[in-house]
Parts: structure tokens; sequence; C-alpha cells
């Protein structure tokens, strides 16, 4: 079979022939796959970079997928820790780390959407009691897991969604898909917190996709703003594209009900995260949550690895048609 393949870190993957791996437990089942997602994730495990990684090489990338198993079925699979990725002809996948999809589910909109959706699902459902009507900032909302996370949060309640980033292009389109406020994270950063504080200070929840310095000024902000520093905030960590470490201020810890906590690989069971699949697989398979999927040829992984996609695109693998 082929696959993308990484043989050195230091470089993307190459398509090129692999050896077609074979089920080795009672509850694996090789499938064919259909269709994997190219997320952050997935582009720090092919250069070793990501907190679960190991130095094993050669390495197949990709962590989840949808795949068609030999009776025909789809399912939504998420794999462990290994060297056999997604992104091939075929992989072997855990039953138990799967689920059927509903009948008329888009292979391409799974793929793309379920594993940006599912770090605020989770979050909202398994790190904290989330409640409707509760109001939500979302720093680092122009991403695509920023962009699903407005729309997870007002599917589920919230009153109101504040939503902040960089990219000017992508943050025009947010108010369509659910904030309630829009804050531009450009400019000098005394101004660009100032505002944030203003905006969002007596928000309930926090998720955070920067840390780094954007999270320590955004607390400092928060803190600093908030009309009832006893009102419980929480704030959920999920990604770190601004900055691996965030120095907070004691003061900002003792002055209010802060709650710093993570979101994530670990902090959340597979049971639990499992658990959680099939009603966000529904959300996405009857539009709920959008997302802008396109499709690119596993023969070409290498060159969608270094082409940057268009604003709010979610890159998709699918093997070739033969």
């Amino acid at each position: 079979m082929y696959a993308a393949v990484v043989t050195s870190f230091d470089n993307p993957p190459h398509y090129q022939g692999f050896s077609t791996p074979t089920p080795s437990g009672p509850h694996e089942v090789l499938v064919d796959v259909v269709a994997a997602g190219l997320h952050p994730r997935v582009r720090s495990q092919a250069a070793g970079s990501h907190y679960t990684s190991t130095d094993e090489l050669p390495l197949v990338p990709g962590i989840d997928g949808v795949g068609r198993l030999p009776g025909g079925q789809l399912v939504y699979f998420i794999l462990p820790d290994t060297a056999m990725g997604a992104m091939a002809e075929q992989t072997v996948i855990d039953r138990r780390r799967s689920i059927s999809l509903p009948d008329g589910a888009d292979p391409m909109r799974i793929a793309a959407a379920m594993n940006p959706a599912m770090s605020s699902w989770v979050a909202l459902h398994r790190r904290i009691q989330f409640r409707p009507g509760q109001n939500v900032l979302i720093l680092g909302a122009t991403g695509s897991a920023g962009r699903l996370a407005i729309q997870v949060a007002r599917h589920l309640g919230a009153g109101r969604v504040i939503a902040a980033g960089r990219n000017q292009k992508l943050l025009d389109m947010l108010p369509g898909l659910g904030s309630d406020v829009v804050i531009s994270l450009e400019g000098d950063p005394d101004d660009v917190f100032a505002r944030l504080g203003h905006a969002a200070g007596d928000v309930d929840v926090v998720i955070d996709y920067l840390w780094g310095k954007p999270a320590e000024r955004a607390i400092t902000a928060l803190v600093t703003d908030r009309t009832d520093r006893g009102k419980a905030l929480s704030w959920i960590q999920i990604g770190s594209v601004a900055g691996p470490t965030a120095s907070i201020p004691s003061a900002a810890l003792r002055a209010a009900n802060l709650q710093i906590l993570g979101s994530g690989q670990g902090s959340v069971s597979t049971a639990g995260i499992l658990a959680e699949l099939p009603a966000l697989a529904i959300g996405i398979s009857d539009g709920t949550l959008t997302v802008n999927a396109v499709s690119i040829p596993l023969s070409h992984a290498e060159t969608a690895w270094i082409t940057p996609p268009s604003a709010g695109q979610r890159v998709v693998i699918c093997p070739d048609v033969n």
C-alpha cells in the first residue's frame, strides 16, 4: 500500500510504498482510510515536537480519520500514539476507539471538524460544569479550533461569545459563526488588552488556544476589569500557539476566583472523549457545526504539508482513487 511517510523530523512526509499493517489484538481491524485531517496536532506529530511524541521513525502521521470497515460501514476513529497513523491507504484501528457514523455523514467534513471541534466540546462538557447562559471568551478564535469553539459554545447555550484573534480577514467572518463581540489582538498591547478587559472582564469561561504572552496579559486584564471578583472564572488552557509557558502574577490568583485548568490528551480519559463523539458527529453531520474542508490526494501530501491552506480552510488527506 501507499502512505505519507516521515523518515526525518526535519522534512515533510513523502508519498511512498509502506508495509500494510496487520491487526494483532481481538479488537483491532484493518480499515480502508477514507479521509484523515491535517491538523496542527498532526504537524507537530510529524515534526516530533508534540508532548506525546517519541523518536520512532519511520512514521506515518495522522491521529484520526474516517475509515471503511470490511463490511462497508463508515466509522470515525482515534488512533493511539503509534507510528502507524491515518495518512495511508489502510490503517489498523481499535474498534473500542471508534464510533459508527450517522447515515449520510460526509467523511470529508467529519475528518476535518471532529478533531478541532473536539477540543472545545470536550473541555466544556468534561473539564468544567458549563451551564447555558454563561459567557465565553475564546482566545485564538481565528484558528480552525477557535472558529469551531464559537459554534460549540453557542450550540451548548452560551449567553454571550467574545472572540479574540489576529487575522483580520478571519475575524470578519466570526460574527457569522455566532460571536457577539470580536476583538483584534493586533496593535499596541496596552490598548489591545485594555479593550479585551473591558469587553470580557465578566465572562465565566475562557477557552485559550494561545497561552504565552497573550494569556499573561489577558488574565491580568480580565481580573482587573472584573465587576465581581468573587464570581468564578474558569480558564481552560487547550493550545499554546503563542508560547509553551506563561508567567501568571500570583496576585491574579488571589484577587479573583480564578481557576486555571487544562484540557487535552491525558487530562480527559480516552473513555471520556469517546463518550462525547457521537453527539459531536451528529452536530457536524447535520450542519450545526460548519467547516470549510478541502480535499488533497494522499499522493500530494508532501505538497499539502508545505503549502499553507487558504484562510479558513481545513485540509483533509484522502487516498487516491485508483
